[in-house]
């Protein structure tokens, strides 16, 4: 006898053999046991998750001898042919090969005779979606009121493309993705009534790779088992799929947490010498970094499934949180865009490059080395109640940055004693040397109980309007020069006010970037002292909120004064809508 495949000798022949779909499950069992079956079903989802099989075990519990039940008995003459196919009052039409108005209309014209041998004949129409549209309008009456005695089945893995007159038609089932624990699950048991000695991570990794549908799982079940020799072991399933080892992804978290791009180029020249589907791997390296993800935010979290959840428990020590979101994210985009790259190797080299090139700015643990630091010196400024360092990068290092911040300071004082007294020229960027990083400090703007300096008038506010409009902002930090308040000023040390409500957009990356530009704008180094104020400040957003405020108050009243306007109300009870009077630009 000729070898039958998994696929086939294992397809379920009840609904209590079904894997997953229970939702669609129990509302086909209650309406055969209940007989309130309807006449039109469509069975949607994508390939291998049963809709072939739902469709015939449906139409095994209509004509089973015994009579209509969720639970035919297997037995009959009905069942044994159902199983094996042959029934002749179960029709499977192939939509993909008849396409033609003229096959819908061959079809339909057997509709109306009664069953050669069982009590209702089952039209199972497999890719419905392919029909042409003449079809879909032939199928269209019939398929609303087909005569007592007939049943259809449409199955398709894109019902987007049925005509909505279809899809009202029928009662719409949409069978879900199994998940890798169930398609093991089957696997498992299978591989035991089969007598098949099988490694637990093998048949994991089958499940994994079939994707959600079960009959690529039991495909290639088949092919590992043909590839082992009638044995099943990981290292052979692996080979077999190109898949890429737990080994080779924790040798990738490695590297990136040790910045080493010379060991990532080394991984990928491996995976390619062993032959492995590149395409996986930044899959793989996701999944890595959301089990890492979760060991940071649940560390007493573990994943039953997951052999290898001991080693990336680990290498949750050597990745900061934000890295490991980083890596998460990068790995997502190139993943989707490898097919873009000349090829996947290029494709995976350059987003693990990606990951070393691009860091969080506030880079806990993760490895990140600290960066030259900016003149910020002995100042109660943004970084709560002890002075703290702006680094040049964004970063903040807390303590430990004052031979940084002298030797920044002196160059900046070279610099302003070197140039002409006329014409200033905008300063270069100085780097300084790096600091030892020390303990991170909550950024906070609060108001010093010190002295406040008497407040500048309004013409040095207006100055500041003018003078913040020039300089070379964009984004948060130009909003955040926006809503500051200038108090005093000095050559070298400029005071501000921040709303108490907007303290949060004052960064030490966004502070940094004001004291630069202001100093490059000015020609000389600045010092920024900021704080927060709960009273209302001068600012130049504050103005210009004021101003638009005023031009829609005078829009509002000039719109209510119209002459026009009045005689449109009283002639026909006319209202003006809220919100959409816009004065002129």
């Amino acid at each position: 006898m000729s070898y039958q495949v998994l696929a086939r000798k294992w397809r379920p022949k009840t609904f209590n053999d079904l894997v997953g779909q229970e939702h669609v499950v129990q509302a086909l069992v209650n309406g055969l046991d209940q007989d309130r079956v309807h006449h039109a079903f469509l069975l949607t989802g994508t390939r291998g998750v049963g809709k072939t099989t739902i469709a015939r075990i449906l139409a095994k519990c209509l004509n089973c001898e015994k009579g209509v039940s969720s639970t035919p008995c297997g037995e009959c003459g009905s069942c044994i042919d159902l199983d094996e196919g042959r029934f002749v009052d179960m029709l499977e039409i192939d939509a993909a090969s008849k396409t033609k108005v003229d096959d819908t209309r061959e079809m339909l014209e057997s509709v109306q005779y009664t069953p050669t041998r069982g009590r209702y004949k089952v039209y199972i129409i497999d890719e419905v979606h392919m029909l042409s549209g003449h079809s879909f309008n032939a199928l269209l009456k019939t398929l609303e009121e087909p005569p007592p005695h007939v049943k259809f089945v449409l199955a398709t893995t894109d019902p987007q493309k049925l005509p909505v007159t279809i899809l009202s038609r029928c009662l719409r089932f949409n069978l879900t993705r199994l998940l890798p624990g169930q398609i093991s699950g089957h696997l498992e048991k299978i591989l035991q009534t089969e007598s098949i000695e099988a490694e637990e991570s093998a048949i994991m990794r089958i499940a994994r790779a079939a994707d959600g549908s079960m009959r690529d799982g039991l495909s290639l079940l088949d092919q590992a088992i043909a590839f082992g020799g009638g044995s099943l072991k990981d290292a052979d399933v692996a080979s077999m799929l190109g898949s890429i080892d737990h080994v080779h992804i924790a040798a990738i978290i490695d590297a990136l947490s040790r910045s080493d791009a010379n060991a990532l180029l080394d991984i990928v020249n491996e995976l390619v010498i062993q032959s492995r589907n590149l395409d996986t791997a930044l899959d793989e390296l996701a999944e890595a970094m959301h089990r890492i993800a979760l060991i940071h935010a649940a560390p007493g979290f573990r994943d039953p499934e997951r052999a290898d959840w001991d080693s990336l428990v680990e290498r949750a020590a050597q990745i900061s949180p934000e890295d490991a979101q980083l890596y998460y994210q990068i790995a997502i985009t190139g993943g989707r865009d490898l097919g873009l790259a000349p090829d996947p190797r290029t494709g995976l080299e350059m987003t693990l490059l990606r990951m070393l090139a691009f860091r969080p700015a506030d880079a806990g643990s993760g490895g990140a080395a600290p960066e030259a630091k900016s003149p910020a010196a002995n100042t109660n400024a943004v970084g709560g109640s002890s002075p703290t360092n702006v680094q040049a990068g964004g970063n903040k290092t807390g303590n430990g940055g004052s031979e940084a911040a002298k030797a920044t300071r002196a160059a900046f004082d070279a610099m302003r004693q070197a140039k002409p007294a006329s014409n200033p020229k905008p300063a270069s960027p100085v780097s300084a040397p790096a600091a030892e990083p020390g303990p991170a400090v909550e950024p906070e703007l609060r108001l010093e109980p010190e002295a406040i300096a008497e407040p500048v008038s309004s013409d040095e506010t207006q100055d500041w309007s003018s003078l913040q409009a020039t300089l070379d902002l964009s984004g948060a930090a130009r909003e955040f020069a926006r809503n500051l308040q200038l108090e005093s000023a000095d050559e070298n040390r400029w005071r501000f006010l921040v709303p108490d409500t907007l303290k949060h957009l004052g960064s030490d990356s966004v502070v940094q970037s004001l004291q630069s530009a202001l100093s490059t704008r000015l020609g000389h180094a600045v010092i920024l002292d900021l704080h927060t104020a709960s009273e209302p400040v001068k600012s130049v957003a504050a103005a210009a909120e004021r101003a638009e405020i005023n031009r829609m108050t005078e829009a509002e009243r000039a719109i209510e004064e119209d002459s026009t306007v009045k005689d449109i109300k009283k002639k026909f009870g006319a209202k003006i809508i809220p919100d959409s009077i816009q004065p002129l630009q």
